[in-house]
């Protein structure tokens, strides 16, 4: 027994110095991090604060180009003359009638401006090429559209305060909208149909309207990461295109779509998977869709198709969006400034373009 007593004696003393030491060990871990997670957060502020000078600086010192590219692009220009002079010849003369007019394609993002936040996580914001205006589509299921005189207007009023509010005859239905040439072109969702309306800004008059063909009307949204989304409408230097997705298809389709009567012209499958894609825009006749995950991580640019052939994915460049909030409800192309405008958790951003010329494949 009293053997029996000193080995219990013995075997509390060395639990109760075994328990403080391990409390002691918890203690410096706890301390390690929280040590760790500000040494995290200052890191990320840190990265956030390059990023933001790293846009400055590409603002204000612009790439320079490569001493021989003038000479390449001399060649393209004639590799393109040519080819279109032989499709003229084969009777392809309306397809590609302007690939002399638009032969670029991005190189890379240049800079970004965040305006301000609307209301809305989800919304659409762009501008008609051919005005100063800016449309303002905030949220999915609306029938208000906000028109301001410029960029400057919008960004210095609060909220949409200072805007000329313009009621459409329906409803919109996800952040597929366009504006082009003065007009309004959206989609109305039915009960088992898509149809898309073309409306007059300046008038306010329904002009024309039209159904989507079955393959296109299946309600499937064209972006997973943006389920609202049934068709994309997008403008470019080229006219006017409808993003979609099939159910017989897993990627996403194409449409070339007359602005005047809404027809389609023409249709291709770009082969971009419709899984993970958030928004997509189109510039010079080419597709860019961008993708994201279901955790918000960076967007980014990872598969590109041209109508016309004269890019692949293997020359585009993987192009990466700077890190901001979440996933973009919707991306719009401005022909004529080179930018993108942009709806990030509704925060409304202005991504600057940089561009070079295509290359003949």
């Amino acid at each position: 027994m009293l053997i029996w007593h000193e080995q219990s004696n013995h075997y509390n003393t060395e639990l109760r110095h075994f328990k403080k030491q391990t409390a002691e060990f918890i203690k410096g871990l706890n301390q390690d991090h929280g040590t760790l997670r500000q040494d995290l957060e200052g890191t990320g502020v840190r990265m956030d604060r390059i990023e933001r000078e790293m846009d400055y600086i590409e603002t204000q010192n612009p790439a320079r180009p490569c001493v021989n590219q003038e000479d390449r692009m001399v060649d393209v220009d004639l590799e393109v003359k040519e080819r279109v002079k032989e499709m003229k010849k084969g009777g392809e003369e309306d397809g590609y009638s302007r690939v002399l007019d638009c032969i670029d394609i991005i190189s890379s993002i240049r800079a970004m401006k965040i305006l301000k936040r609307m209301g809305s996580p989800k919304g659409m914001w762009t501008k008609d090429a051919r005005t100063s205006k800016v449309y303002i589509f905030n949220g999915t299921a609306e029938d208000t559209v906000y028109q301001f005189s410029s960029v400057l207007d919008f960004s210095s009023s609060p909220g949409v305060a200072h805007s000329r509010p313009i009621r459409l005859p329906s409803l919109w239905s996800g952040t597929g909208g366009a504006v082009y040439n003065g007009y309004a072109y959206y989609v109305m969702e039915g009960a088992d149909e898509l149809q898309v309306i073309k409306y007059d800004l300046a008038n306010g008059t329904l002009t024309d309207s039209a159904v989507f063909p079955v393959e296109v009307a299946d309600h499937r949204p064209v972006y997973s990461l943006n389920p609202e989304t049934a068709v994309d409408l997008a403008a470019d230097e080229e006219g006017l295109w409808a993003l979609y997705t099939t159910r017989e298809s897993e990627s996403i389709n194409l449409a070339k779509m007359d602005p005047d009567s809404l027809d389609i012209e023409q249709m291709w499958d770009t082969q971009c998977p419709q899984v993970n894609a958030e928004a997509a825009f189109v510039v010079c006749g080419t597709v860019y869709v961008v993708y994201n995950t279901r955790l918000p991580s960076r967007s980014r640019i990872q598969c590109v198709f041209d109508v016309n052939d004269m890019v692949t994915n293997e020359e585009a460049p993987l192009l990466y969006f700077p890190r901001r909030y979440g996933v973009h409800a919707s991306l719009k192309y401005n022909p004529q400034e080179k930018q993108i405008y942009a709806w990030d958790d509704g925060y409304l951003i202005l991504y600057k373009l940089s561009m070079k010329r295509k290359l003949m494949v």
